[in-house]
């Protein structure tokens, strides 16, 4: 294995190659150096009487021809070190496009007199959006099709699409770099002609039509990319004409835009990671001005859904796990909440829907997702019962306000996403779509459970599994272990096709349900969070270990991944446990905790304060600081690894990746291979269109495969 090596020599980097032994390579290979100012360019920064200094600051200026080409450099290394992987990739990638239905179309969706759905054709990247008018019979009206937006090849992303009320026209939101600034477009569907367009750099969260099916509102960002302000157009008018009607100048807060399924009102929501503030206004009159529903109080969060002259609100307020309660239109306030859900400290409440009949609330219980209605005629309730165990339900797609059939999605470690439509009434259900794989799949060819291991705490830590049946828990079978532990965000069982090019060759996928996220609840959450972070890697560490001891893992074959802040986990634990793990994939991670966290001009950066904790505290400071991967690297063996960057990402900017690799070459006594590779055109999601995400996805498996010893399929052991 080559290990490229670093030397430092003042402000200069230089790679020196094995000349003939990289695969591809012919003759020396150069990786630029810093400019010659770089000692400039070296960030100190002193806070509480420590000192930070920042070797690789250089690497920040993306402007600098040196930078690029460093990045570039770095992307032909990862080639040249893993052409031995070509083929294994290559067949990675037809195993995963071979399993998927390329012309395909979505469960088709009523809205306003019109079915609405998506669909794919083989060959093409993208999604073609259509609707038939009355019924699925009618003629098909292609309404957006983004191979055509594409056409030039490069990164393209459609975040929003709204069709006016009266159905006449379509407006759009498209990122052209990754960067999640967006262009709105607004097409008539009468002629299929663009009418409006040249309005740019827009948040992509934010699009909706007022009833008047003239007027638009938007959100644009703040220097930080943070949406703070939302905006009134009149469709065909000049830019300069639209009206600013909410702003938020706190730093800690995002604000968008979303209309009630009833149509009936405009809602601005202004959130922070544990606070938020809604103001609403009717739909009907759109150059009125929005009314609060109830003003912020810090750690309170709450949301409305619409019914008739009702408000009902999911709120914290006296409920750990969120209650449910409602009030009046016309006086909102919580003077005027009412109680409808009570708290449950074994139900955490996760979201509601407002029908005009009935409520479907989203919660977990047990550490599972799934769905509850709540009869508003008849004043009861029950859980929708789900086929399998490790599972999770979740909405769909549910535009029509008036009705008593519901949409949820449905899937499993081993069940395809499949789409049911049920009527809440009676509870009956039709299973509507089952996404096909192809290829021979078949469930029973494979097993999923939950197990459960023990924290260094004493905490039962979940962890799900899927596996190929024939696998055995014998300590032989190499591992691939996800976790992600941050937000409150939960890693629920899910089905992937491309994981079953894994699964087919031994390995068992095990995803950590670690503190941090959500799964058992907001407690759960927020012991992984704040001064408790370090339980998020504890548990992540101990999941390893147990599977481990459980014997559902070779102890020299386990990989791990986790990407953007599931990256800082990964950064964190192969920094605290080195030895324990054989490869590691960090996609897109926060690693340089600090000086992005102390730097408020960084996109996030105030933001990410109520999930981190502000530096500018001297606790804080001295607790991230002892876990931040890029400030923790050390002189010992660190294991082989692959990074991912995206050149236009505004989460994680690609330096950190970057800079962290650079250190890690500089530290790491091992000659384990660490690859570096970026997207030069894409942002924190990787590629847009599905056949160039796939080669993506094919080369980090295949990477993972090779370092694990498993790359051979099952039936041919």
């Amino acid at each position: 294995m080559i290990r490229f090596h670093w030397h430092t020599a003042g402000s200069q980097l230089l790679i020196f190659s094995a000349l003939a032994l990289v695969a591809g390579c012919s003759g020396g290979r150069y990786v630029p150096s810093p400019p010659p100012d770089a000692n400039q360019q070296r960030v100190i920064t002193r806070t509480h009487g420590d000192e930070l200094v920042d070797d690789y600051a250089w690497l920040r200026d993306k402007s600098n021809p040196e930078v690029i080409e460093y990045l570039v450099a770095e992307n032909k290394y990862a080639d040249d070190v893993t052409a031995d992987q070509d083929e294994l990739r290559s067949v990675l990638y037809k195993e995963m496009v071979g399993r998927i239905q390329e012309d395909d179309a979505d469960v088709p969706y009523e809205k306003d007199g019109y079915w609405y759905y998506a669909r794919t054709e083989e060959g093409k990247p993208y999604e073609i959006h259509c609707r038939r008018k009355g019924d699925m019979e009618a003629t098909e009206e292609v309404i957006l099709d983004v191979n055509l937006r594409a056409a030039d090849g490069d990164y393209c992303s459609i975040e929003q699409m709204s069709v006016s009320p009266n159905g006449h026209m379509l407006a759009w939101l498209e990122d052209r770099s990754g960067y999640e600034r967006c262009d709105l477009f607004v097409k008539d569907l009468r002629t299929g002609q663009v009418i409006d367009s040249g309005i740019s750099e827009l948040e992509p969260y934010s699009l909706v039509w007022a009833n008047d099916n003239e007027t638009i509102f938007y959100g644009r960002q703040d220097e930080t990319n943070r949406g703070d302000r939302i905006y009134r157009h009149r469709v065909g008018t000049n830019e300069s004409e639209d009206v600013l009607v909410y702003h938020d100048p706190d730093g800690r807060f995002f604000v968008w835009i979303e209309r009630s399924r009833s149509g009936e009102w405009l809602i601005i929501t202004s959130e922070s990671q544990i606070t938020s503030e809604q103001h609403v206004l009717s739909a009907d009159t759109p150059n009125g001005s929005f009314q609060m529903i109830e003003p912020r109080r810090h750690g309170v969060e709450y949301s409305i859904a619409h019914c008739g002259d009702t408000f009902f609100i999911r709120t914290n307020d006296s409920a750990k796990n969120f209650r449910v309660v409602q009030a009046p239109t016309a006086t909102p306030g919580k003077e005027h909440w009412e109680d409808v859900i009570t708290h449950d400290p074994n139900v955490y409440l996760l979201g509601i829907d407002a029908f005009k009949d009935h409520l479907v609330v989203t919660q977990r219980t047990g550490g599972y997702q799934g769905l509850r209605v709540l009869n508003l005629q008849t004043n009861t309730d029950q859980a929708l019962s789900m086929p399998e165990y490790v599972s999770t339900a979740r909405a769909d797609v549910n535009e029509n306000f008036d009705t008593d059939r519901f949409r949820f999605g449905y899937t499993s470690m081993v069940t395809p996403p499949s789409i049911y439509e049920v009527d809440l009434n009676t509870d009956d259900r039709v299973l509507l779509k089952q996404r096909a794989v192809l290829g021979g799949y078949a469930p029973s060819d494979y097993e999923t459970k939950r197990i459960t291991v023990t924290g260094n705490d004493g905490t039962a830590i979940p962890v799900s599994l899927v596996y190929r049946q024939g696998v055995t828990p014998n300590g032989k079978n190499p591992v691939l272990l996800y976790g992600y532990g941050a937000y409150g965000s939960s890693m629920d069982p899910y089905f992937s096709s491309n994981r079953l090019s894994l699964l087919d060759r031994g390995v068992v996928f095990a995803m950590a349900h670690i503190r941090g996220g959500g799964e058992m609840g907001r407690s759960w959450y927020e012991d992984g969070k704040f001064l408790k972070k370090k339980n998020t890697f504890e548990d992540f560490i101990a999941c390893a270990e147990g599977l481990v001891e459980l014997g559902w893992a070779d102890p020299n074959r386990i990989a791990i991944e986790g990407g953007s802040a599931g990256g800082l986990l990964i950064g964190a634990v192969i920094n605290m446990r080195p030895e324990l793990f054989r490869v590691a994939l960090a996609e897109v991670p926060f690693v340089d905790v600090m000086n992005t966290m102390l730097d408020p001009t960084i996109p996030l950066t105030v933001v990410e304060y109520d999930e981190w904790g502000d530096p500018n505290d001297p606790t804080f400071y001295s607790y991230m600081k002892s876990y931040s991967p890029y400030d923790n690297v050390t002189a010992q063996a660190y294991p082989t690894l692959l990074v991912t960057a995206g050149l236009n990402d505004p989460r994680v900017h690609y330096w950190e990746p970057a800079k962290w690799v650079a250190r890690l070459r500089d530290d790491s006594t091992s000659d384990n291979l660490l690859v570096l590779r970026t997207n030069m055109g894409a942002g924190h999601g990787g590629a847009s269109g599905r056949y160039d995400r796939l080669q993506e996805i094919a080369f980090e498996q295949a990477f993972i495969l090779h370092e694990l010893d498993a790359t051979d399929l099952m039936n041919d052991k």
